[in-house]
């Protein structure tokens, strides 16, 4: 995982657990939290696509004599 996915898989669940904590009375900010964790999450989804490696074969690395 890549440091820019961890550090929003970090993001979105801070903004879930703000939510999570703020007093039901504040609906506006708890509204812009929902929102913030989503947007985190997606960038997260996105960070794990762009950040992936692809393996390749050995075998093929080799150089031939």
């Amino acid at each position: 995982m890549s440091k820019a996915a961890l550090s929003f898989l970090i993001l979105a669940i801070m903004a879930v657990a703000i939510d999570q904590l703020l007093p039901p009375s504040m609906d506006t900010l708890s509204t812009a939290a929902k929102t913030a964790a989503g947007v985190f999450a997606s960038l997260f989804v996105a960070a794990l696509f762009v950040g992936r490696r692809i393996k390749f074969d050995p075998v093929l690395r080799q150089a031939k004599p």
